[in-house]
């Protein structure tokens, strides 16, 4: 089975204090710490232990930068078979849409079985795997937590709904679903695995190598612009009640009543 894992490259949140730039329409980038969209993670453990079971390649891509190559080795060092990088300063500013499409003319180059996002991109939404799979034609699955290869050409998935219930379906292949976050536990990645993938090329692509114009990808061809960043106002502290377990259920009652929250 050939499995196309698409990985993001975002800013590391527990590394990094966020803050605004100067025009308010972007977050100060210039001393971020990166690293890997967590949710990928567990995206191409997924498909790492697929092949483990029935035999095939991962291929581990990303849209951005030269810098963004880290990831990608990272994920190699992890087990992945390839990697490559999608990079073109025509893609800058490209919404989710264009990245999607990006992606489908990756996509359209190889033969791959099964593509597999993340559930969601720690930096943005949720949306490109839905996209992806509209603009080529597949069928979709979102929060998808178990995958059984069924016959070669089609897979029985679960995948959460409402209530913490799970929906068991079977979906044919070539699909595109995202990996909930918990299906199961990405492998530890060390130093000597990553210097172990660092002289491995890695194949790189163009707006041109991909067929793409501008009126298709870019700023111009974006849909959805980001138009401000702000910081909520901070509301007051939280109440902390002390007292037994009674004592608390009446002081909840009152504040609840107090607020208007009880007639």
């Amino acid at each position: 089975m050939e499995i196309l894992v698409c990985i993001r490259r975002v800013p590391d949140t527990s590394e990094n204090e966020i803050q605004l730039n100067r025009a308010g329409n972007d977050i100060e980038r210039d001393e971020l710490v990166y690293s890997i969209n967590e949710p990928d993670n567990y995206a191409v453990e997924e498909a790492l232990q697929m092949v483990a079971r029935v035999g095939g390649t991962v291929t581990v891509a990303t849209v951005g930068a030269e810098d963004d190559e880290e990831v990608l080795r990272r994920e190699m060092a992890m087990g992945a078979t390839h990697g490559v990088l999608i990079t073109d300063p025509a893609f800058s500013g490209s919404d989710g849409k264009g990245i999607a499409t990006i992606l489908k003319g990756l996509v359209e180059k190889g033969r791959y079985d099964l593509i597999l996002t993340g559930v969601q991109a720690e930096d943005g939404g949720a949306q490109v795997g839905g996209m992806l799979a509209a603009l080529l034609d597949y069928p979709f699955a979102s929060l998808v937590n178990s995958i059984e290869v069924l016959d070669g050409r089609k897979l029985k998935i679960s995948r959460e709904i409402e209530g913490g219930n799970k929906e068991m379906s079977e979906i044919d292949l070539p699909c595109v679903l995202s990996i909930q976050t918990g299906i199961n536990e990405p492998r530890y990645v060390g130093m000597r695995g990553i210097r172990q993938v660092a002289s491995i090329p890695i194949p790189t692509f163009g707006a041109a190598d991909l067929g793409l114009g501008a009126s298709v990808v870019g700023e111009n061809a974006a849909k959805v612009k980001r138009v401000d960043y702000f910081v909520p106002t901070l509301g007051k502290g939280a109440t902390i009640l002390q007292g037994t377990r009674d004592e608390n259920i009446d002081k909840v009652l009152e504040l609840v009543a107090a607020k208007g929250g009880l007639k």
